[in-house]
């Protein structure tokens, strides 16, 4: 796992979702995540499963946010878990050994640390900076993206308010991914924007 972790914004306009996801594969997207909080359950099923199939057909793997049952309803490539969501052991033992299982760890390496015990493919660290999407407290400090390779033998990821440019500390100190909603969906051209994120990679 290594390059530009594309999670989707919380669209309703399914049609607008799927142009601006293929503009990011287009562009070299490693990683797709559908999140969507505020989706209804048909809406959500629908999105999920054009995402699908839109990442079937780019080869790249497709992670669900949260809903484990509609991952395995769509076998989806894998489930995003956060704080307040199912435990990593929790959907692990849903999901089996083969699918990604992702954890969000904030700023804690003890978080980061259970998820690894508890059978996670990867762990992901933020919010470092703020974000125009997501609400919450910027809190996480760019040291843990070091200190997690030297601990935890796992790709991690970073998000919160992640640009081109405040990403690079970051995937110098080691990060694997760089998570991106609005730097990508909120782009003037999504694909070059997703193109910028990982050139980060191809350099390294």
């Amino acid at each position: 796992m290594k390059g530009l972790y594309l999670v989707t914004p919380d669209w309703d306009d399914t049609q607008k979702m799927l142009d601006t996801t293929e503009a990011g594969l287009r562009g070299g997207a490693a990683l797709v995540q559908y999140r969507h909080k505020t989706a209804s359950p048909e809406l959500r099923r629908d999105q999920a499963s054009q995402l699908l199939a839109l990442c079937r057909r780019y080869g790249k793997p497709f992670i669900i946010n949260d809903f484990v049952e509609l991952a395995l309803e769509l076998d989806a490539d894998g489930i995003h878990v956060g704080g307040t969501d199912a435990t990593v052991a929790q959907v692990r033992a849903a999901v089996g050994p083969s699918k990604i299982v992702g954890s969000s760890c904030y700023g804690s390496m003890q978080l980061a640390r259970d998820a690894y015990a508890a059978g996670a493919s990867y762990v992901a660290f933020g919010g470092f900076y703020p974000s125009r999407v997501k609400k919450y407290e910027v809190t996480t400090q760019p040291e843990i993206v070091a200190q997690a390779k030297k601990e935890i033998p796992l790709p991690n990821v970073v998000i919160g308010g992640m640009t081109q440019e405040n990403s690079v500390p970051l995937v110098k100190q080691g990060a694997d991914m760089v998570a991106a909603i609005s730097s990508v969906y909120l782009a003037d051209n999504p694909e070059e924007a997703a193109r910028g994120f990982a050139r980060l990679f191809a350099a390294g």
